[in-house]
């Protein structure tokens, strides 16, 4: 087992170095993601609207037109906007975090899931 500890850490430490190269190309990836999905058309600019309600309609007519979706409307209407908040959330203003908060219970009710 002593043999094999050098080789470990000298995989972990080699694996740190290349993923630090490579983040600064990659950060921005998550709003290709929001932008590009493959799962939802969503509307343009729907995050950044401050009615809670509108948000979760616009979510919820975008889950329900994609044929492209893997699991239910709800469930990725609901993903879509947890992956927003969670990918864009360091940078959002608290206000508008709170409104994205919001509109998960506004979702919810759309889909009578309340």
């Amino acid at each position: 087992m002593e043999g094999l500890a050098p080789l470990f850490f000298g995989w972990m430490s080699g694996t740190a170095k290349r993923s630090a190269k490579t983040a600064p190309r990659n950060r921005r990836w998550s709003a290709s993601v929001t932008q590009h999905s493959d799962a939802l058309d969503l509307e343009s600019s729907v995050f950044k609207s401050t009615d809670p309600h509108r948000i979760a309609l616009s979510l919820k007519r975008s889950a329900q037109r994609s044929k492209r979706r893997k699991g239910t409307p709800y469930q990725s209407a609901m993903s879509m906007l947890n992956f927003y908040i969670n990918r864009a959330g360091k940078n959002l203003p608290q206000k508008q975090k709170r409104v994205l908060e919001r509109a998960k219970g506004n979702l919810r009710e759309v889909f009578g899931r309340e």
